[in-house]
C-alpha cells in the first residue's frame, strides 16, 4: 500500500467516526440523537389488509339458495303440486284429518274442510327481509321485522298461491296460523289479500297472541291455534317450515325435535308438508341449547361441534 493510499483511508475513517459521534436531528421526530440518546428507530409496519367487499355473513349462501336458484322453486312448488293431488283424496275419505290426536277436541267426521298454513317462508317469501341483514350486517329484531311486513312486499312462495286458490275452489277454508303479532295483522292480510290468497274473514288469521278459551298456550307454540280450527272444521293438511307448525315440540333439542316428529313420519307427504327454509327456524337454536344470549362467536362454535365430520 502506497502513502498516498494510507492516508486517504485514514481520513475517511476519522470522518465516518465523526458522524456517528455528532450531535444531529432525527427526521422524523425532531428529538436530538447523540451516542448516549439515541434517536428513535422506525420499524417497518405491515399496512392492515384491505377487506374486499361486504363482511362475512353466515347466512349468505342461504338466502342466495333461496332466491337464485330453481332448485329452490322447483322443491316448493313440488311440494304443493303434490299436496293437491293428496287434497283430493283427502276430501273423498270421511275420516281423514290432519291434526294430532291431542289437538282434537272433537270428533272431526261431518266437520266443514280447511287446511292450516303457516305463514312466513310457507305461503310469502321473506327472503328480502334476510338480504337486506345479510347486505347490513344486522341480525332479525322486532323493529326491523315490523318496517318490512308493513311494507306488504312478501311475494308469495312458489306453488302457494296456486294450492290455496284450487283449495278455496273445492270449498276448503284456509287458515293462516303465525307467529307474526297480532298488531302485525292488518297488513298481513292486505299482503296476503294483495297477493290473490283466498281469504273471507279475518279470523281465518290466526296470529301471536290470539286467545284460545281452555287451551294453555305454551309460549308461542301453536297447539291451542290448531285445536281451535279443528273444533269447528276438519283439518285435510298443514303445511310450515318448522316442525312446531305442526306439532308441539315440547324440548327444542335436536333429539327433542325428532321425538315430536317419529309418531307422524307417515303423514309426511300425505297431510303434512315441509317447505325448506335454510334461512331460519327453531332447528337453529336447538344447537346452541336456544341461548341466543351468548356471543355470536361462541353460538358458531356450538354449531361447528354439532357438524358431523366422519373421524
Amino acid at each position: 500500500m502506497t502513502p498516498t493510499k494510507t492516508l486517504t483511508l485514514g481520513a475517511l475513517v476519522l470522518a465516518l467516526a465523526a458522524c456517528q459521534t455528532m450531535p444531529g436531528r432525527n427526521a422524523e421526530s425532531g428529538a436530538t440523537a447523540t451516542p448516549e440518546k439515541p434517536g428513535p428507530v422506525r420499524m417497518a409496519v405491515e399496512p392492515p389488509p384491505r377487506r374486499l367487499g361486504p363482511a362475512a355473513n353466515d347466512n349468505l349462501n342461504a338466502v342466495a339458495w333461496v332466491q337464485a336458484s330453481a332448485e329452490y322453486r322447483l322443491l316448493a312448488g313440488q311440494t304443493f303440486r303434490g299436496a293437491l293431488v293428496q287434497l283430493d283424496r283427502a276430501l273423498k275419505t270421511p275420516d281423514w284429518d290432519a291434526l294430532v290426536p291431542e289437538e282434537r277436541a272433537n270428533p272431526a267426521t261431518g266437520l266443514p274442510p280447511a287446511v292450516i298454513v303457516d305463514i312466513d317462508e310457507t305461503v310469502l317469501d321473506n327472503s328480502p327481509y334476510q338480504a337486506r341483514l345479510v347486505r347490513d350486517g344486522g341480525h332479525y329484531d322486532e323493529v326491523t321485522w315490523d318496517g318490512w311486513v308493513r311494507e306488504e312486499k312478501a311475494r308469495p312462495v312458489p306453488g302457494a298461491l296456486e294450492f290455496a286458490q284450487a283449495a278455496a275452489a273445492r270449498g276448503v277454508t284456509v287458515f293462516y296460523v303465525s307467529n307474526r303479532a297480532a298488531h302485525l295483522e292488518e297488513p298481513t292480510l292486505k299482503n296476503l289479500r294483495a297477493a290473490g290468497f283466498p281469504i273471507e274473514k279475518p279470523e281465518q288469521f290466526l296470529g301471536l297472541g290470539f286467545f284460545v278459551e281452555g287451551c294453555e298456550q305454551l309460549g308461542s307454540e301453536k297447539g291451542c291455534r290448531r285445536q281451535w280450527v279443528g273444533r269447528t272444521h276438519r283439518v285435510l293438511m298443514q303445511f310450515g317450515d318448522q316442525i312446531g307448525d305442526m306439532a308441539t315440540i315440547l324440548m327444542n333439542t335436536p333429539e327433542g325435535r325428532e321425538q315430536a316428529m317419529a309418531p307422524y313420519l307417515g303423514w309426511i307427504g300425505e297431510r303434512w308438508f315441509v317447505l325448506p327454509n335454510p334461512t331460519y327456524g327453531s332447528w337453529e337454536p336447538a344447537l346452541f341449547n336456544n341461548a341466543w344470549e351468548l356471543p355470536e362467536a361462541e353460538r358458531r362454535r356450538m354449531k361447528l361441534e354439532q357438524l358431523d365430520y366422519a373421524e
